[in-house]
């Protein structure tokens, strides 16, 4: 009985620790706690996913050692994957994430 009990709990820390969505909605969480901005970068058009959002996408996909662009777009859940492309992604994630 014990084994069955930390069996069910070894899985449920599994699975919750290979869940994006999980992972990104807690990061989020965190990331919005520190702080009350949502864009960083000034942009002439709204953009449908916040600059706070890429964040807390990127260092999801950093935690769940998500190596490839390729690969984090096959994990991205779909509600998140409509809000932004591939390209939009890379260019918006460059110019928050460099260092001049």
């Amino acid at each position: 009985m014990i084994r069955k009990i930390v069996y069910l709990i070894e899985f449920q820390t599994v699975k919750y620790m290979n869940n994006f969505k999980a992972n990104y909605d807690k990061i989020l969480e965190v990331l919005t706690s520190i702080t009350k901005k949502e864009q960083f970068l000034r942009q002439n058009r709204k953009p449908k996913l916040k600059d706070i959002e890429l964040i807390a996408m990127n260092l999801t996909a950093e935690y769940m050692s998500i190596d490839s662009e390729c690969q984090l777009f096959r994990f991205l859940p779909p509600t998140l994957k409509k809000l932004i492309e591939r390209s939009v992604y890379n260019r918006r994630k460059r110019k928050l994430f460099c260092c001049r």
